[in-house]
């Protein structure tokens, strides 16, 4: 029992890590920095709002799940989710042109801080939603 305690709280962990980091800047260049939020764009939607979008929801369902008992056996789900996000996200920047293809040549070289929180978050919260 103990361990399925401390797995939920390294879930609740890893996904608080995610909307944490996608509220953080994730990525910098001579222009400035970008958070999460700057990659929605209604207007233009693409590839990028649809990672975008896909990774913050995950997160945020995915600590609704911490909390809701009928929603645990959703958890792997919602990480997925939001990995499927990331990875629509870095499709969408480098194949969309502008400033998104120039962030996409360099997607690791650009990274900041709320860049490596997700990454660490999606790690932990793999780790928290594996079950025996």
């Amino acid at each position: 029992m103990a361990k399925k305690t401390s797995l939920n709280l390294i879930y609740l962990i890893g996904m608080a890590l995610v909307v944490i980091g996608f509220c953080m800047p994730m990525f910098s260049g001579f222009l400035g920095s970008a958070n999460g939020w700057q990659f929605i764009n209604f207007k233009n939607s693409g590839f990028v709002t649809i990672g975008a979008l896909l990774i913050i929801v995950g997160g945020i369902a995915g600590l609704v799940a911490c909390f809701l008992p009928q929603m645990s056996g959703m958890k792997f789900l919602c990480i997925l989710l939001s990995i499927i996000g990331g990875v629509i996200l870095v499709i969408g920047f480098t194949t969309n042109g502008g400033i998104y293809k120039a962030i996409g040549k360099g997607i690791i070289k650009h990274a900041t801080f709320g860049f490596y929180a997700v990454i660490v978050g999606w790690v932990l919260g793999i780790v928290g939603a594996m079950k025996k």
